[in-house]
């Protein structure tokens, strides 16, 4: 019986597969991130969001049309207190619903949007 291997072509699967809307809960120093994940790994969690203390700026600037870039970090593992999946609580909405209710704009879709930038202009130069 041979052991179970993923191979880097096998898709992920699970919540926490890349592109899932997460909040991550870091120590030293205590911090919360949102964003999307890029690559969950045994040495820590690539992430494309924004930190939780800059929401509120962040909404200010998207909904004044200014250029936005959402940050793209790494934060290994011993770092790493939770990662939890961004979704509605009962009555309580999940960041991604009250940054669309505040916005107008699907905070995924925004950051599918910027991934795809680079690309672009890659490609256009």
């Amino acid at each position: 019986m041979g052991k179970a291997t993923r191979t880097s072509n096998a898709p992920e699967v699970g919540p926490f597969a890349s592109h899932a809307m997460v909040l991550v809960t870091l120590n030293s120093p205590r911090e919360k991130f949102w964003g999307a994940i890029l690559n969950l790994a045994p040495a820590g969690v690539s992430v494309r969001g924004i930190d939780l203390n800059s929401i509120e700026d962040f909404i200010r600037q998207v909904k004044a049309g200014d250029l936005v870039t959402p940050n793209a970090v790494f934060f290994p593992m011993h770092r790493i207190e939770r990662i939890e999946l961004d979704l509605r609580n009962g009555d309580i909405p999940s960041l991604q619903e009250r940054f669309q209710a505040k916005t107008g704009f699907d905070f995924a879709e925004l950051l599918r949007e910027f991934s795809a930038q680079p690309a672009k202009r890659e490609a256009g130069t």
